[in-house]
């Protein structure tokens, strides 16, 4: 119980450090309360709230993508040595996966005991029902090819048409490969990779501009997207909730801090205080990639080296969404339980693993983590279309589990960089262990 302790005061100093933040997140979610109990959704206030949202998360994503290639190839022609790189990579790869799979395990248990998709069935005709078991059992197996087809399309066949699309998986395979290519290359490559260190620098500026406008961002976001549920929806299907909140919490505070116990010496609470500013933007924004440059910044100029948090941040922001992961997982059960189809262990396992593949190819966007669903759902050959109902209660609160998702997909890859910079000696605990000391991001 120590460290889950240390952890919320660690995250109570980050709050207090970034009050502001916090003010906008606490007087979105009221005013969003107001909002929908007085009816408001389409009053002229709900359009400029709007505006101001998705100009944050404009201005904020506009950075992400020459972020994203510029860090990639900084940090991979940085380290140099082959070996070194080649066992970064298969560490990061190593501690990414184990994440992961804690994630989806503790999702399919915690939906198997507390059964959230019971309570939605009452919503489910008997022929939709019937229907979808049918469907389920008669194709599960001719699905299984198409999980192919997805790691071929992880290469991209016109990389500036990837660019133009925002494929940020195609995109991060297309800049490793010729940052690669880069590092081989010795000396000559210097102009170059000078260029794209210019890049970064002027990129991490505008982000600095762009946190400014970081509470009022936060403040309407929040505000728009709680006005749009109401709290009844809540008693039909709060063990859903439940099961979602009970898996991110023991991911936050239960098996970060015992990964960061086995594989460093990183003291947790005092990451957490460092990347506080990361994680409640994450929170407020709902996207990975629109935090991608602060959690950067906050990992950088709280201690951890730009070598390692230039190369694990980046692939982690899209590769790595163990958030995404354990929602996923329990969304895919909460609609197998809502329509009562059989849940096989084959199928149990088959769902886990095309979770983790499903996640992986997420966009670190909000809404995000439901549409990759669909990759899952193919699997045991459906579509959602086919669980119109049942998705519906999904879509309805996406809004509230994406927030969640996204501060742990964020926090994970917080975690893995300070495992991984530990583990080279590429930290300073001086000024990791030393708040007072910390240079201001927001």
């Amino acid at each position: 119980m120590k460290i889950q302790m240390q952890v919320l005061i660690a995250l109570g100093l980050g709050l207090k450090r970034n009050w502001h933040i916090f003010s906008g997140l606490i007087l979105g979610v009221i005013a969003g309360i107001l909002l929908h109990k007085y009816n408001l959704h389409q009053h002229y206030v709900m359009t400029i709230l709007t505006f101001v949202g998705e100009l944050f998360i404009r201005l904020i994503q506009m950075v992400v993508i020459p972020l994203v290639i510029s860090a990639i190839i900084i940090g991979i022609t940085s380290i140099g040595d082959n070996k070194q790189l080649s066992k970064l990579g298969t560490k990061m790869i190593g501690y990414y996966a184990i994440i992961t799979l804690a994630a989806v395990a503790i999702g399919a248990v915690l939906a198997l005991v507390f059964k959230p998709g019971l309570s939605a069935s009452q919503y489910i005709s008997e022929y939709a029902a019937s229907d979808i078991q049918a469907t389920v059992a008669a194709t599960i197996e001719a699905q299984r090819a198409n999980i192919l087809n997805i790691f071929l399309n992880f290469i991209p066949k016109n990389p500036l048409e990837a660019l133009a699309t925002g494929n940020m998986v195609a995109i991060i395979v297309f800049a490793v490969i010729f940052a690669l290519a880069l590092a081989k290359t010795g000396e000559i490559n210097r102009p170059f990779v000078s260029f794209f260190e210019s890049i970064f620098a002027a990129t991490m500026k505008v982000t600095d501009w762009i946190m400014c406008f970081a509470a009022p961002g936060v403040f309407a976001l929040t505000a728009v997207n709680v006005s749009s549920f109401g709290l009844d929806i809540f008693s039909s299907i709060s063990k859903y909730i439940g099961v979602i909140t009970i898996g991110f919490l023991i991911q936050l505070l239960i098996v970060y801090p015992i990964f960061l116990r086995i594989f460093s010496k990183v003291p947790v609470w005092m990451l957490y205080a460092a990347i506080a500013e990361a994680m409640m933007v994450a929170f407020g924004t709902a996207s990975s990639s629109a935090t991608l440059p602060l959690t950067i910044a906050c990992c950088e100029k709280r201690g951890i080296s730009h070598k390692i948090s230039s190369f694990v941040l980046p692939l982690g922001a899209t590769l790595n969404m163990d958030g995404t992961a354990l929602l996923q997982t329990v969304a895919v059960i909460f609609l197998a339980q809502a329509y009562n189809v059989a849940l096989t262990p084959f199928l149990i396992l088959q769902i886990c693993f095309l979770a983790v593949i499903a996640s992986s190819t997420c966009a670190g966007i909000p809404g995000a983590g439901l549409i990759t669903i669909a990759l899952i759902l193919n699997g045991m050959g459906l579509s959602p279309e086919q669980l119109v109902v049942g998705f519906g209660f999904l879509l309805t609160l996406d809004r509230v589990t994406d927030m969640l998702r996204t501060l742990v997909n964020v926090t994970s890859d917080a975690v893995v960089t300070a495992a991984i910079a530990d583990n080279e000696n590429e930290i300073n605990y001086d000024l990791l262990n030393n708040p007072e000391e910390y240079k201001e991001i927001i």
